[in-house]
């Protein structure tokens, strides 16, 4: 049970503004109380009411997970609709900007909207490698950062050919009127029978923050929670704000693992082994590479949770993303003279309370099986409002009154990369005694 909106109390709604009894306006209203729909504006404009049915979402998925994880360990109780603004209020970003070429720019600054030929594309560069792909992306021998020049090129190229470009670069990009993207949850495959303990392990080898905020879940729920990464390459997420991290990886144990080493991809396996559930973040082809094959570990009796950008299958398999963009895909976006992004990367939250939904009842379940989540599928699954139902008065005063957003307190910090190495192995053998003794 969710505790009601701050301001939810308070007088003066205005003669024709009801939350109490109209669904439209209750929604509304506890979207103007989850703090993203003040972050879902740019400069002097109100805040869009358009994305409100996200904020029910999340509370929604809130309650099942409360329920779910009480059918074996904890109760978790969260502010789901919260969630969706936690990570700029740990940042403390500020609405959506805007570019001179017209284009906004999404709250965490790393993505944009750019036109081409056949509309607008949502480019995403969080990291300095995706900046120096900018030229491959429009096939010409420009400077990576000349945007005046970059803008002209990407007006010549229409958006399919640009994703697909991207999904060979390893950009992510998504256009404003994609194809339908595939389901939020699909099946994996089912497994065998499994005794589950009270305290289940879960191998946690996602990054950034959907992933993470899933596993998180699980922590508060009582689980075992192993933190896996690359030795060379940890979560970029570390690189971000300290507060944000360990409130998503807070409470794991943290094991590093060299994926170009045998020796440390047969200790990877025998954790694997060990897990109740895992939880992964990669594309499929990455994992399968070094002969970790989803399917076979939930035949043997592990529960699998596969969270990708835009699904598993063929082309889609072979795209990254992150919340901005897969959110587009997906989308979610606002329209007017040019597009805007809800929210901060709001595919991120949506889709990690929906994995850890999804978690939470494959450890109550007792069964082994595999489940795919993909953000833009996530997305598309909370559809938008049209603004045309909702009255001026209505929005008025959901713009008045719509609050800053908020985030939790970090219950522990998170290790350091590798911090618990010497209590899980030795040398590539996994010590059992320690997931025993845990």
């Amino acid at each position: 049970m969710l505790h009601p909106s701050p301001w939810a109390s308070q007088p003066g709604y205005g003669p024709n503004v009801n939350p109490d009894s109209d669904p439209l306006e209750a929604t509304i209203a506890l979207w103007a109380g989850s703090g993203a729909m003040a972050l879902t504006r740019c400069g002097k404009t109100p805040p869009s009411v358009a994305p409100a049915p996200l904020a029910n979402a999340m509370r929604q998925w809130a309650q099942e997970l409360e329920s779910a994880t009480s059918t074996w360990g904890s109760g978790v109780r969260v502010d789901g609709p919260a969630l969706l603004g936690e990570r700029a209020a740990i940042h403390g970003f500020g609405p959506c900007g805007c570019r001179g070429s017209g284009g906004h720019a999404s709250v965490g600054g790393g993505a944009r909207f750019v036109r081409v030929a056949d509309g607008w594309l949502a480019l995403n560069l969080p990291r300095r490698e995706d900046v120096e792909s900018l030229p491959a992306l429009v096939g010409e021998n420009i400077a990576a950062e000349d945007w005046s020049v970059l803008s002209a090129a990407l007006s010549r190229i229409e958006s399919r050919e640009l994703i697909e470009r991207g999904s060979l670069l390893g950009l992510a990009l998504a256009g404003l009127h994609e194809p339908a993207p595939g389901p939020a949850v699909s099946a994996l495959g089912e497994g065998i029978g499994r005794r589950i303990g009270a305290r289940p392990l879960v191998i946690d080898m996602s990054s950034l923050w959907a992933g993470p905020l899933a596993t998180s879940l699980m922590v508060r729920a009582g689980a075992r929670v192993v933190k896996v990464e690359s030795a060379s390459r940890p979560d970029g997420a570390r690189l971000g704000h300290r507060e944000f991290f360990d409130l998503l990886n807070g409470g794991k144990r943290c094991v590093s693992v060299d994926f170009s080493d045998a020796g440390d991809v047969g200790f990877l396996r025998c954790l694997l082994e060990s897990a109740d559930l895992v939880v992964e973040s990669s594309r499929p082809r990455a994992l399968r590479q070094i002969g970790i094959i989803a399917e076979d570990f939930v035949a043997a009796g592990v529960g699998w949770l596969s969270i990708t950008a835009h699904g598993r299958d063929s082309l889609a398999g072979m795209r990254i993303g992150f919340g901005d963009d897969a959110a587009v895909a997906g989308g979610l976006w606002v329209g007017g003279d040019s597009p805007m992004f809800v929210a901060d990367a709001v595919a991120d939250p949506l889709t990690g309370l929906r994995a850890g939904v999804e978690a939470a009842r494959m450890l109550a379940s007792g069964r082994s099986c595999g489940v795919a989540v993909s953000l833009s599928g996530v997305a598309a699954s909370v559809p938008m409002l049209d603004p045309g139902v909702v009255g001026v008065d209505v929005v008025d005063w959901a713009g008045s009154r719509c609050i800053n957003p908020r985030a939790r307190a970090a219950e522990a910090q998170a290790g350091a990369v590798g911090a618990h190495d010497s209590l899980f192995r030795n040398g590539g053998r996994l010590l059992p005694e320690a997931l025993s003794k845990w």
